[in-house]
């Protein structure tokens, strides 16, 4: 078996850095819009009114009961051929990135929230605070604290992900990984620089999110 030389390193990493850009692209973009969707329907997910409550629950459960492999293919497959309109394989990343973390990042903002002690919102309520500026001003900053570790994690998860775009030809860090071997035959050495460079990523972010955990002590 042929390992690893410094030949080999330098004509692959071209390759894995153009996918790498686009990887961490797709993946921040997606959070942010998955961020935003995470908030409003976890916080839907808190309403007392049944059919915001319904659909925010509808939308969570249909999300997180599907494998984002059929959301990705739904997304770039399913919407073209049902509005006729071609989506661009990039932006079909990012909405199906968008629209699979803001399902979990929803159920993490609910649970940020129950997490807050009641006694806060009556404390709030009772020196004269709305609800909505006792949430704003005392539950949410809390609430947020709290969300912090597991958004990192989505954060890691949502970027591992990814990788599943290689089944539309998006040019992220293991398709451009299957690119080179495709051409030379040194899939070995291909996808153990696959795996270092998620793991040059995934690793330092998980001793990062620990050390912040025990700093906030949540």
């Amino acid at each position: 078996m042929e390992f690893i030389t410094e030949s080999h390193y330098f004509r692959v990493m071209p390759f894995l850095l153009e996918g790498l850009v686009w990887t961490l692209l797709i993946t921040f973009v997606g959070l942010i819009f998955g961020f935003v969707l995470g908030a409003v329907f976890g916080f839907a997910r808190l309403s007392k009114n049944k059919i915001i409550y319904g659909l925010a629950t509808v939308y969570v459960e249909a999300v997180r009961g599907t494998p984002i492999l059929a959301q990705i293919l739904f997304i770039y497959f399913g919407l073209s051929d049902l509005t006729g309109i071609n989506i661009d394989k990039i932006t079909a990343s990012i909405i199906a990135i968008a629209i699979n973390a803001g399902a979990y990042i929803a159920e993490i903002v609910r649970g940020a929230v129950y997490s807050i002690d009641k006694g806060q919102e009556e404390a709030g309520r009772s020196i004269g605070l709305t609800r909505n500026q006792t949430m704003r001003y005392i539950i949410w900053p809390q609430a947020f604290r709290r969300m912090i570790p597991p958004l990192g994690n989505q954060f890691v998860i949502s970027l591992k992900d990814t990788s599943l775009f290689s089944v539309i030809a998006v040019g992220e860090l293991l398709y451009m990984g299957q690119q080179y071997y495709g051409m030379t035959f040194q899939a070995f050495q291909a996808l153990t620089m696959v795996c270092v460079m998620y793991l040059i990523i995934t690793v330092p972010t998980a001793v990062y999110l620990r050390r912040v955990e025990r700093r906030l002590d949540v």
